[in-house]
């Protein structure tokens, strides 16, 4: 089953009916490899549901999220979406600012911890924001 299919048995194993604007949300999501805003995502879905609102893009990537398929981040006060990832294990993000797509990073916690003697962490966040090779190259 791929992840796309298992986030489509999350909703629906939720109470969630799987209408074609949560098909499509999730499709696109999981058939790219990088954030993108809920902006984003209401222009590309324009296209096969012209009068969709940007309240049932919000609505929908925040059910997204508290189910665990989809992912959140924020740069710039403006928060930022995609696919769960499949890897397995504990790891963070490198995310390109100018086209979206991530990289996947070890946890450097253990690195860090070192420079707290004596403290717990409960919880923490990792993700490193520039240009990939790609964008780099166009300037």
């Amino acid at each position: 089953m791929t992840a796309f299919e298992q986030a489509v048995k999350t909703l629906k194993r939720n109470g969630y009916k799987t209408t074609g604007k949560r098909q499509r949300i999730l499709e696109l999501l999981y058939h790219s490899n990088k954030y993108m805003t809920a902006k984003e995502v209401q222009d590309i879905l324009k296209k096969t549901f012209p009068g969709i609102s940007p309240d049932t893009v919000y609505r929908n990537l925040h059910t997204f999220v508290s189910l665990n398929v989809v992912e959140e981040t924020e740069l710039n006060g403006e928060k930022l979406f995609r696919a769960t990832c499949d890897v397995h294990g504990h790891h963070h993000h490198f995310i390109c600012t100018e086209c979206g797509i991530t990289e996947e990073l070890d946890c450097p916690l253990e690195l860090l911890q070192g420079q707290l003697p004596g403290y717990k962490v409960d919880s923490h966040r990792f993700e490193l924001f520039g240009k990939c090779k790609t964008c780099l190259c166009v300037e």
